[in-house]
């Protein structure tokens, strides 16, 4: 297993966490067989949104005295109405449903203010007790860390920029990227994508990621497969499907992942997942579907390590991240940034300007040139 540090919590994610949705409703041999496979694979984050209280001590059980050996992310505001799930900004409600998640679990690692999608979402949060509660829980060590769900980048934007969240749960996938960030992902889970819609990385979202990065506010993964979609030959958006090999790669090569959360519910599923960790380069490779949308890509990079193995052992994906975050500001370029650049083992300056990277670039990016603006910005 890799691990990654989420944001500036300090904690270290698995890159492959458990999403346990699809554990609600299964028999406790069930969640111990899939909780016991994960933590044998070094998993250390699980993502426990549900509300209803018997999947939420099946998990607690199959974890027994292993609780702290995992993170846990819970959601403030995920109710349970009519055996429904929904969400709710009722204090007394709210409250109800998370002590329960804290009775069970006796803290949670990351309280998550449940889905702040739209701009009525945000005043429901920010303009009432609901984020009041949330501060308090952390102050009172209930929670350790204050994030939130999201799967609008302006709405998310606008939470991080309050400087409330230390990290954010959002939807990756490279289909939802292509999106305009004013379409609703939920269409598309429930009506299927449409080929031939798709024309680049939607820029609201490449600057989400980009924000995330500057404020160093850690992004967690759902909907990795598109609710399945994108695995599908009946209903990819591509000329074939994708695997879970190249969804997973993807997500984790956008800027800020620390984690992608798979919905495994069983021991086989998880094996099937933790493949990605042995698979080789050319199984992860997610790029050839950008050849399906023609020139939208150019001189971008796209961060996929097409370019390695280079001669000075740069990490010329990396690089280009950070490169395109102080491009944001050149101004004032955040120290993060600066520190995390200067931190690589190899730096821009080394570059030797060979081209070997340039000619194995499907994307035509000018990686010399951005070795050296990096090394100017950030060195």
């Amino acid at each position: 297993m890799e691990y990654r540090e989420v944001g500036k919590t300090g904690k270290h994610a698995s890159v492959i966490g458990l999403g346990c949705e699809h554990l609600d409703g299964k028999s406790y041999e069930q969640v111990k067989e899939t909780i016991d496979a994960a933590l044998e694979y070094g998993v250390n984050l699980m993502d426990v949104f549900m509300p209803g209280t018997e999947v939420r001590e099946n998990i607690a059980k199959a974890l027994g005295n292993k609780r702290d050996q995992v993170m846990l992310q819970g959601h403030i505001g995920s109710t349970n109405v009519n055996m429904q799930y929904d969400i709710s900004r009722d204090m007394p409600v709210v409250k109800q449903y998370f002590e329960e998640l804290l009775r069970i679990f006796g803290y949670i690692d990351f309280g998550m203010m449940f889905f702040i999608d739209s701009e009525q979402d945000y005043k429901n949060v920010f303009e009432t007790d609901f984020v009041t509660y949330v501060e308090r829980l952390k102050q009172q060590g209930d929670i350790l860390h204050i994030g939130f769900s999201s799967h609008n980048p302006e709405t998310a934007m606008k939470v991080i920029q309050t400087g409330v969240p230390e990290m954010m749960m959002f939807s990756i996938n490279p289909a939802f990227d292509m999106l305009s960030s004013k379409a609703s992902i939920f269409d598309c889970l429930d009506n299927g994508f449409q080929a031939g819609v798709y024309n680049g990385i939607d820029p609201k979202r490449a600057e989400l990621y980009k924000l995330c990065t500057q404020k160093q506010v850690g992004i967690t993964v759902m909907k990795t497969f598109g609710g399945g979609k994108l695995l599908s030959p009946e209903h990819t958006p591509y000329s074939k499907p994708m695997t879970s090999q190249q969804c997973v790669h993807y997500a984790l090569s956008r800027p800020a992942v620390a984690s992608v959360l798979t919905g495994c519910k069983t021991r086989a599923e998880m094996k099937d997942t933790m493949s990605y960790l042995s698979a080789s380069d050319s199984d992860k490779d997610y790029t050839w579907i950008y050849n399906e949308v023609h020139g939208a890509f150019d001189g971008n990079c796209v961060y996929c390590g097409h370019c390695q193995p280079c001669p000075s052992e740069i990490d010329i994906a990396t690089v280009n991240k950070y490169l395109d975050i102080a491009r944001l500001d050149k101004e004032a370029v955040p120290p993060s940034i600066r520190s995390h650049y200067q931190s690589l083992s190899h730096r821009g300056d080394e570059c030797i300007a060979c081209g070997s990277c340039e000619s194995r670039c499907p994307f035509g990016v000018p990686i010399i040139k951005n070795m050296i603006e990096a090394d100017s910005l950030l060195g």
